[in-house]
Formats: structure tokens, C-alpha cells, sequence
């Protein structure tokens, strides 16, 4: 359409010029014999006269239409295909990111596809048919992303493509083969598939590692695979956790896992660091790989050499731990991982009873941060909504009362059983003993229990997921049920009916029961997530926005929802995420790849859908289109340049 637009100015033009005289100034002369010249432009005093024979204008029209052609843009196709649409799928997760291939997998697997763009069939292409080829461009990790529908728009098809980013997430195709499916389903096709259209073909361009493929099926021919990478040597660090000590919260325990996908051993270093100060370095080997059998029984798996390795620290404060194998490789994506430390918790427990003198003083001695007690007409009287969004204590303890409706939190409940939480009372039962208890559980270490006797306790029928502590001879005494967010430790009995407040035990169980669920806390707000997995933090209900800074230059404005809540779920790009906010501190939270499977950056020679092996394409893909507006060009600069040589011989002459 430019190419025509522009014809249809330019060529009148040109032509006109040669149609129009120029106008000349009359001069009275006394003959005209010596002015044949002047004679023959007597011919041309009409503005307009009969074009006669002019090399020159040949010339010129010739590289005018040159030059206009190759405006247009034509395309000569080197090969016919049959498929008239394609989805381009592209693979983007951690494996891609590997540098075997130079500057990377995801790099290359771009320019292969846009090769591919390149040679699609246009309208202005010279081919065998007259139609143009469509195609469409989706990315996937472990999820899948339309970057443009189906259009034959090269120009958009390569902006698309120039658009996918690299991500450390893990590699899944379902999703995109279902997205592939639904939108190239032709117009017209029934329920079954059925269609006068060509279904669509998949090109896809990865590696091969596709966690999925096993559970997929394709059909013969629906899907080509490019293969991407040429290197399969790597360690990666496939597991990490940073904890504090049950006991001595100023003790921190650090475990990590390293894999080696070589096929020899491997001496490395790895690094200890908290908050990017180093705190230890040890000298580690790794073992290598090793092949074993796959799920299909004619593949061969590699099986990695493992190493685990631990480290103990002293840090009382919050911080960044940081565990790093010193050894460079193809992925750098699982040379690190990190694990966020919070400060050691003093618990703010409530205290709701009605005068219980043993319950109060068993909690003064657990060294609580702050101990408050209230009467239950005061709890009551406290707002729900309140303790329910903004929770100022880690765990509330309620001695023989519960209210209509408790907030979210963590509960230990004496001689009670609150609604909603699927827990029934069946009758009442006398003079009990505990028969069995589980002593190997937190709330439960060190506490015994073979002399606890109850006068009057209550026969609970409990839901299926609870977990029974401790045990009459009729039903459980001791239980743990998880509802809705929500803990509820459940004593089956009133304290002031048993023995229980005598016992030394007694103590330590209150000093257990508030410690378990105080870290039950921290671990509903653990900082260690996965790629692709959201930040989601309450920032207060100002409205004020919450900055998130991340690797990769991220700097993002978030704003929070009614609740005052804050939810970034673009966290694809392994590393550490700060989100800031003016009513609440800042906080960290780390994202780790964490993935044996991405680790494992071999790429396969072909892939296995549901047993059916699809192979890569023995070459990677090529230019099968040529642009003919190069050679065009050239052919208006040889025009111009012998116009040139006619005009400049004429003058001569």
C-alpha cells in the first residue's frame, strides 16, 4: 500500500515535467536562420505536446519504479509450507538463561524466532500462493503469557518477541498448550476439532527441560521442536533454610544442598554471608553424576551427585543470610539462594479469665515480652475487626470463656470450645486419667503427664485433620485444630478440676504452648518464597502506596487494597525484595529458584509427550524469506548513476 501511494505521486510528477515547457522570454529578432534551436522550441510554446522517444526519461522512470517496489517491502519466499498458521512458543524460565549459548539460550531462542517471523509468507511476497501466513507469539515458565495473537504483521511479530524477558522460574507447558490450542482453533471447528481450515502448528523454542512434558499429549506433526543449548554442565544450590533455635534464639542453623550435573566431581567453595558481610567459607566436594532410569523406559535419566552441608552462627538481630557457590558456570541463577531472619520474638500474650491465680502465675514465669490480663466482659467489649487485621498479641489465652465470634489468631483454650471450627462437645466425663500423650511433639517436650488426674473434663468429637496431644481413656484431652488462619490449642478439661496447676509440668506445658505457636506465627509470616510465588504484606490503611525494590532494577509503586494489604506478584527474577512503607518497617523477603529440575540445563535431542517422542530439528531455524528491497536499491543507484552518463554525454555532444 506505500509502495502504491507513493507511485501514484511520484510517476505523474516525473512525467508531467517532461510534458511542461518551460517558458521563455520573447526577444524580436531579424532572421532565424542561426537559431534552429529557437526554431524547434517554437514547437513546444503549448503548455503541453506529445512525449517523443527520451532515454533520459526511460532511465529515470525506471529507478523511480526501482526505488517504489522497494518501498513497498516484497519478500521472496525460498520454500513453500503448508501450514498457514503457527504458534511461536518460547520458552523463558531459569534454564534458558544459561550462557552455553553466547549471550544466552533465551537470546538465541529469540533470534532463531525471529528468523522464523522473517520468513513467513506476506501479502507483498512473491510465492507460491497468494495468502498470507499468521502467526502468534506466546512465553512460558511456569505460566504462560500471550505476547500477540494471530496477525501476519511481521513488524508486530518481532516486537513481540523483543519483548520476553528472562524470568528464574520453573518450566511448564501445560498452560501454554492449552492458551496454544484454545486460540488456534480454526473458525468453523466443531467440538471434536473438526475444521475445512489447516489447524494451526506449534513451533517451540526451549531446551527441552519441560517439567510437564510427561503428562502432555500432541498430536503427529502439531509440534516442532527448536532445540536451544549445547552445554549440560552445571551446580546449582537445590535446597536452603536458615532457622533459629528452638531454645537460644540468638543460635542460628544454616542448611544447604548443592548438586553437580557433571559428569566428574567437583571442588568448590561456598560462601556464608549475612546481610553481604562474609561470615564463613568452606572447601566442598561434590560428587558426580550418575545415569539412571526415567519414567519411560527408554530414557536415561541423570542422576546428580549431592552434597549437603551446614553452618551455625551467632546473630541476634534481623538479617539477610546469603549461601553462594564461588564456582562460576553456565547458570547463575542457582549459585545463590537466601533466607530472611527476623529478630528473635518476645510473645504479647492475653490473658482472658475470670481469676485463675495458677494460669497467671505458670505465664509470668514463661519470660514473656508483656503478659495482660483482662476479664472476658473486657475482651468482649474489645473490636473484632481490630484484633483481626492489626493483632497486637502473638497469642491469646482464654481460661473457661469464648465468645460468639473470635478474630483470627493463635488460641490456647481452657475448659472451652468455640463455634465454627467443626468441634463437638458429646457429654461430660469424670475422674480421667491421661493414657497416652505424644512426647516427642513442642508443646509437649518435657512435660509429664502419667500424673494428671481430672475431675470433670469434656468429651470432644474432633474433625478429621485435628491432631490429638494427649489422650483419656474416653477421648482426647489435648488437641490441635487449624481453622480459617486461625490455631486453636484445645485443653479438654477446666485447670481448676484437675491436679495439673501442682505439677512442674504444668509450667513448662504453658511455656511450650505459647513458644510453638509464637513460631507458628513467624512461620505464616515466612520471608522464604519461590519464584513466581507473591509478596503479599499488610502496610497499613493509610492508601499511601508501598515502594518494592527487587533485583533487576526493580523499583515499583504498589499501591494497598481496602484492607490495607499489599500483593507484588512479579516476582520472577531470583534475589531479595524490600517493600517499604511509610506506617509500618521495612521487609524483606527472599526469592529462590530452588529447582533440581531447572538446575539440570542439559538440553535433549527430543522431548517425550505422554510417551511420544517428538525430536528437534536437525538444524537451527533459518531464513527461508529473502527482502528484495536490498537488491532493488542497488538496481536504482546502477539506473541513476547511467542516467547520469547519458545526460552528461549529451551535453557534451
Amino acid at each position: 500500500m506505500t509502495g502504491l501511494l507513493a507511485a501514484a505521486v511520484a510517476v505523474p510528477l516525473l512525467v508531467l515535467m517532461y510534458f511542461l515547457k518551460l517558458r521563455r522570454t520573447e526577444v524580436p529578432v531579424s532572421s532565424t536562420l542561426l537559431w534552429k534551436r529557437a526554431v524547434q522550441d517554437l514547437q513546444v510554446n503549448a503548455p503541453f505536446q506529445r512525449l517523443r522517444r527520451n532515454l533520459l526519461l526511460l532511465l529515470q522512470l525506471l529507478a523511480l519504479l526501482a526505488v517504489l517496489v522497494a518501498l513497498a517491502g516484497p519478500v521472496l519466499s525460498l520454500r513453500a509450507r503448508a501450514g498457514r498458521r503457527y504458534v511461536i512458543l518460547i520458552d523463558c524460565s531459569a534454564s534458558m538463561n544459561a550462557t552455553d549459548v553466547e549471550p544466552s539460550r533465551l537470546a538465541e531462542a529469540k533470534r532463531q524466532a525471529r528468523q522464523f517471523v522473517e520468513s513467513l509468507r506476506t501479502a507483498s511476497g512473491f510465492s507460491l500462493g497468494q495468502e498470507a501466513e499468521q502467526a502468534m507469539v506466546i512465553a512460558f515458565a511456569d505460566s504462560a503469557k500471550v505476547m500477540c495473537g494471530f496477525t501476519s504483521d511481521t513488524h508486530r511479530l518481532l516486537r513481540a518477541i523483543e519483548a520476553i524477558r528472562p524470568t528464574d522460574g520453573g518450566s511448564a507447558l501445560a498452560r501454554a498448550l492449552a492458551v496454544a490450542r484454545a486460540f488456534a482453533q480454526s473458525p468453523g471447528e466443531d467440538a471434536a476439532g473438526q475444521g475445512s481450515a489447516e489447524p494451526a502448528r506449534l513451533e517451540l523454542f526451549s531446551d527441552g527441560r519441560i517439567a510437564d512434558a510427561a503428562d502432555l499429549a500432541v498430536n503427529p506433526g502439531e509440534l516442532v521442536f527448536h532445540r536451544i543449548g549445547r552445554d549440560g554442565g552445571n551446580v546449582g544450590i537445590v535446597a536452603m533454610q536458615a532457622r533459629r533455635s528452638f531454645e537460644r534464639a540468638e543460635e542460628v542453623s544454616v542448611f544447604a544442598t548443592l548438586a553437580n550435573y557433571h559428569r566428574r566431581p567437583v571442588d568448590l567453595q561456598l560462601q556464608l554471608a549475612v546481610d553481604g558481610n562474609v561470615r564463613a567459607v568452606r572447601d566442598v566436594h561434590i560428587p558426580a553424576a550418575t545415569t539412571g532410569r526415567a519414567r519411560q523406559a527408554d530414557q536415561v535419566a541423570v542422576i546428580p551427585g549431592r552434597t549437603s552441608i551446614s553452618f551455625g552462627l551467632a546473630h541476634a538481630g534481623a538479617g539477610v543470610v546469603e549461601v553462594r557457590q564461588l564456582r562460576p558456570d553456565a547458570l547463575a541463577s542457582d549459585d545463590a539462594a537466601w533466607a530472611v531472619l527476623a529478630p528473635p520474638r518476645r510473645l504479647s500474650v492475653l490473658l482472658v479469665t475470670a481469676g485463675n491465680f495458677a494460669l497467671e502465675s505458670a505465664l509470668k514465669a514463661c519470660s514473656l515480652g508483656r503478659l495482660e490480663v483482662k476479664t472476658p466482659a473486657a475482651f468482649d467489649a474489645m473490636d473484632r475487626e481490630v484484633l483481626s487485621v492489626d493483632q497486637p498479641y502473638d497469642v491469646i489465652v482464654l481460661d473457661r470463656h469464648v465468645p460468639e465470634k473470635l478474630p483470627r489468631g493463635r488460641f490456647i483454650i481452657f475448659g472451652a470450645v468455640p463455634k465454627g471450627i467443626g468441634v463437638k462437645v458429646e457429654r461430660t466425663l469424670a475422674n480421667q486419667m491421661v493414657v497416652d500423650w505424644r512426647r516427642r511433639h513442642p508443646v509437649l517436650q518435657h512435660v509429664d503427664l502419667s500424673n494428671l488426674f481430672v475431675l470433670r473434663a469434656r468429651k470432644l468429637r474432633l474433625p478429621r485433620d485435628a491432631v490429638v496431644l494427649a489422650e483419656f481413656g474416653e477421648g482426647p484431652a489435648l488437641a490441635l485444630v487449624s481453622r480459617k488462619a486461625s490455631t486453636y490449642l484445645l485443653v479438654g478439661f477446666d485447670t481448676m478440676q484437675s491436679n495439673w496447676p501442682f505439677e512442674v509440668g504444668f509450667v513448662v506445658f504453658c511455656y511450650n504452648a505459647t513458644r510453638f505457636l509464637g513460631q507458628e506465627l513467624a512461620q505464616m509470616e515466612d520471608c522464604s518464597l519461590h519464584v513466581g510465588q507473591p509478596i503479599e504484606v499488610r502496610v497499613g490503611r493509610s492508601g499511601r502506596p508501598a515502594r518494592v525494590r527487587g533485583p533487576g532494577g526493580i523499583d515499583l509503586r504498589v499501591r494497598p487494597d481496602a484492607a490495607g494489604a499489599v500483593r507484588f506478584a512479579g516476582t520472577w527474577r531470583a534475589g531479595v525484595y524490600t517493600v517499604e512503607s511509610a506506617d509500618r518497617p521495612a521487609r524483606r523477603f527472599a526469592v529462590n529458584l530452588l529447582d533440581a529440575g531447572e538446575s539440570d540445563i542439559a538440553p535433549v535431542d527430543e522431548i517425550f509427550f505422554s510417551g511420544q517422542p517428538v525430536k528437534a530439528q536437525a538444524k537451527p531455524a533459518g531464513l527461508a524469506n529473502r527482502q528484495l528491497w536490498p537488491l532493488l536499491a542497488l538496481v536504482a543507484l546502477g539506473l541513476v548513476c547511467l542516467e547520469w552518463l547519458v545526460y552528461n554525454s549529451k551535453v557534451r555532444l
